[in-house]
């Protein structure tokens, strides 16, 4: 489907967006949050969806006042949502500097009772391995003067009674470069500065809203529909992220609707509370709740964040999921020129659906061009500060992203047959493969598997095929089996293989169902542990080739 050029988003209207976003803090399930989700609602409804204001219990972490003294010398510093509150007196401990806080980096000191020093802010996955070395604190060093608001939490969504016990244990600062460059020096000088951490945190069940959004292309109520969605909820006014996104899905939605008469499948909004605050904790709500709904009618995900950046020009990596790809790159070139490159999806982005299997596009859409100092993401060196207002949004830059957008959508709500090719699914995953032979040598047969793949591929071609001329009854079967299909598929490439249980929110490796062949592949011949790693590979190979053979038995119909 070509995009009709006179789709054009409205720039005053995007801004006039803007500007309501930035008359708030958004903190999640704050009165000040509700008030702005009800100028979605309004929004949403003048343009003719049916709107629903789902409220539901979510674990949630907002952080309140912290202080970090150093060798009796007070520094400035923010603590962290997840991190652990202290006693009024704080937590004293001599710092242990620990690099950037990998696995390695933490394998070569003794941290227990200590505060380890991180040259990165705070993410999940150190607060993880602090916590499991023994480490009462952290103090994280931001690449400049910026001090940057996280959430640590290693647990995807809201804790479970299995899970909770996975939240950090540790309290978390963050300083800047210029003060935690001393310490840094000391500590690698052998000296050991005595550090204390006094944090403030409001941690608890509370109620955040979701606000579900649709707009039925038929009376059918059990028809396929295209999940679009973001999160509203903020650090501090929180203007680009995620204001320009929020300003993006609604003028999407309302120059969606003027052409309903064009679609095949009905669309879906999902405004999220809980991103910030309770690590996806809406969405992945949401993928519980309506687990049953979405697994019998959603055909794609389409997730939008942080729209409109000032400076934001590099729009060749953004993630999309496999069979997605060329819907992506399709849209950025005819609007930007420019080569969609790609990326595997990480852990982040209310990409909170892969277990149910839905294929899933985007997250952040432009980013910035690399700079003199390594940013932690790059969307700009205001993203998650209190600097993120209204002065940062590009207007054109904001309406571009909004064209992708809507040309992203509009292939997928008006293609005769969703625009899913597991042709480049297939290629993917053998290519993996095919680097696992390598290593694997004779230790674990998978020509199977590379045999599954070249029938699936096959299969996949035949439907592409099919899919050219498909009409009517004939368009809707195949979109079905696709359906079907991604069942299966999407989990294959996205999770270690539950899909009714969320995994961690650390980062994940590629095609995580594949980790016990890569575990053996990994492991140095003739290693006398070998036996035990063949089991798990087993296994691993057995659950990839069940999974690949009834995917190819759903293709070929």
């Amino acid at each position: 489907m070509s995009p009709d050029a006179a789709i054009v988003p409205d720039r005053q209207r995007l801004m006039a967006h803007i500007r309501e976003f930035a008359k708030r803090v958004k903190l999640s399930g704050t009165p000040e949050e509700l008030e702005s989700f009800r100028y979605l609602e309004a929004q949403m409804q003048s343009f003719g969806y049916k709107t629903q204001l789902i409220f539901h219990d979510a674990y949630i972490s907002l952080p309140g006042k912290a202080s970090v003294e150093v060798d009796g010398k007070p520094l400035k510093s923010i603590t962290h949502s997840m991190s652990v509150p202290t006693p009024a007196e704080g937590v004293t401990a001599p710092l242990v500097y620990v690099g950037e806080g990998h696995a390695a980096d933490f394998a070569k000191v003794d941290v227990r009772g200590k505060i380890v020093l991180v040259d990165a802010i705070a993410f999940e996955d150190v607060a993880q391995l602090a916590s499991q070395h023994g480490a009462v604190g952290e103090l994280h060093v931001t690449p400049n003067e910026n001090l940057y608001e996280m959430c640590v939490s290693p647990v995807w969504g809201s804790p479970s009674q299995h899970t909770r016990e996975n939240l950090p244990t540790t309290a978390i600062c963050t300083i800047s470069q210029a003060d935690g460059t001393p310490l840094r020096e000391a500590c690698l000088a052998g000296k050991a500065p005595i550090a204390t951490l006094v944090t403030e945190v409001d941690t608890g069940w509370r109620k955040t809203p979701i606000l579900q959004a649709d707009l039925a292309y038929s009376d059918d109520p059990d028809a396929p529909f295209v999940l679009f969605s973001g999160h509203h909820d903020t650090w501090h006014y929180g203007v680009m992220d995620n204001g320009g996104a929020n300003a993006t899905m609604l003028e999407a939605a309302r120059l969606l609707a003027e052409r309903k008469s064009e679609w095949k499948r009905s669309l879906r909004l999902c405004f999220w509370s809980g991103h910030s605050h309770g690590r996806y904790s809406g969405s992945a709500w949401y993928a519980d709740e309506y687990f049953d709904e979405l697994e019998r009618r959603c055909l794609a995900h389409v997730n939008v964040d942080s729209t409109g950046g000032e400076g934001a020009s590099v729009l060749t990596n953004s993630s999309v999921i496999d069979e997605l790809r060329a819907v992506a790159a399709t849209a950025i070139r005819d609007v930007t020129g420019q080569v969609h490159l790609g990326r595997r999806h990480g852990r982040a982005a209310d990409q909170s659906f892969w277990g149910v299997g839905i294929p899933s596009m985007f997250g952040s859409l432009s980013h910035q061009p690399p700079g003199p100092v390594k940013m932690p993401v790059a969307l700009g060196w205001w993203w998650h500060t209190p600097h993120d207002t209204e002065e940062h949004i590009d207007p054109d830059n904001l309406a571009r992203d909004t064209d992708i957008v809507l040309r992203v959508l509009r292939q997928l709500l008006s293609s005769n047959v969703v625009p899913l090719d597991y042709t480049i699914y297939a290629a993917s995953l053998k290519n993996e493969l095919l680097a696992l032979a390598k290593t694997l040598g004779d230790r674990l047969e998978i020509g199977s598997l590379l045999s599954a793949v070249d029938e699936l591929d096959a299969a996949a071609r035949s439907l592409n095929q099919a899919a050219k001329a498909a009409e009517g009854t004939e368009a809707v079967a195949l979109d079905d089996r696709l359906r079907r299909a991604a069942r299966l598929l999407v989990p294959l490439n996205y999770t270690f293989g539950d899909r009714f249980h969320p995994d961690s929110a650390v980062p994940h490796p590629a095609w995580p169902s594949l980790s016990g062949l890569r575990e053996l592949a990994e492991l140095p011949a003739g290693d006398k542990d070998t036996p035990f790693f063949q089991v798990h590979a087993r296994r691993s190979r057995n659950l990839v080739l069940s999974t690949l053979r009834q995917a190819r038995e759903v293709l070929a119909g």
